[in-house]
């Protein structure tokens, strides 16, 4: 049996920029990304924290110390607001 779990979670992170003209995914600080343990490419969990949406999407990483936590592709569309989000990813 396999089992899903949280690996790590970015909690109430505020959306810095959206991209909707990308092809996708979410761009995080590489300093964030490293304080949380995710690598380039991982799967994660985005979660609109004002109406409850969540969404899945890869993340790519953003220069060290941007403070970036940008949407792209489709997803932007949705978080035009600059919601307050968390980042969740799962491990296996």
């Amino acid at each position: 049996m396999q089992c899903t779990m949280l690996k790590a979670k970015i909690h109430r992170a505020t959306l810095t920029g959206v991209e909707p003209d990308y092809e996708g995914s979410i761009a995080l600080d590489r300093a964030l990304m490293a304080r949380a343990g995710l690598l380039a490419g991982e799967q994660v969990h985005v979660l609109n924290l004002n109406n409850g949406e969540r969404l899945i999407t890869y993340v790519i990483p953003a220069p060290r110390d941007s403070g970036t936590v940008m949407l792209n592709g489709p997803a932007a569309r949705g978080a035009a607001d600059a919601a307050p989000a968390s980042d969740a990813s799962a491990g296996r």
